[in-house]
């Protein structure tokens, strides 16, 4: 089956976006630990039109983040394309690291959303809640694959019901940074 021209969500309603969302699934990344759970993202809105993004994770019990910020790849379209940029290492933050953020899909709601990149190189199936319809699920995997995302590479996020709420012990370190660099 050939597959579709990849597009995005047009019109999307920033302020409506703005909140917590948890990881249902991703494509693995040397950017996150491969055992972490509760994934999740908060997303805030700035004075000046740029979102704050905190990204949070817990591996070994320890509560792993990084802060960084979003905004408009192209400011006068109204594509819901972004870049994100973080600086690294967490415990030592001089280095940027700028990534591509295209939602895909959100339904009208905004509970669920699809998001990606032009590389196809990593895949976000988000959602408000911690656990996602497993026919919802399949319905966000079937649009990935229909544009060409490889989702054999899709792993879902374990999430606890309820979420933890308190950060909790922190990996102040950066340990689960450093391990990510050699891929463990």
């Amino acid at each position: 089956m050939a597959k579709e021209e990849m597009q995005v969500v047009k019109g999307l309603d920033l302020e409506r976006y703005m909140g917590r969302w948890y990881e249902i699934a991703c494509f693995p990344s040397r950017d996150q630990p491969k055992d972490g759970v509760n994934t999740r993202a908060t997303y805030a809105l700035n004075d000046d039109g740029t979102v704050n993004v905190l990204n949070e994770t817990w591996s070994g019990g320890k509560r792993s983040y990084i802060q960084g910020s979003a905004y408009k790849a192209e400011p006068n379209t109204d594509e819901a394309k972004f870049k994100v940029k973080f600086f690294v290492p967490p415990f030592l933050p001089i280095i940027p690291v700028v990534g591509d953020y295209w939602v895909l899909y959100i339904d009208q709601d905004y509970q669920y959303a699809l998001i990606g990149q032009g590389s196809r190189k990593s895949l976000w199936i988000l959602c408000r809640n911690t656990h996602l319809d497993d026919e919802i699920y399949n319905e966000l995997v079937e649009k990935a694959k229909n544009v060409g995302y490889d989702v054999s590479k899709l792993h879902k996020t374990p999430q606890s019901d309820p979420p933890p709420e308190k950060e909790g012990p922190q990996d102040t370190k950066g340990i689960w940074w450093i391990k990510s660099i050699f891929g463990k």
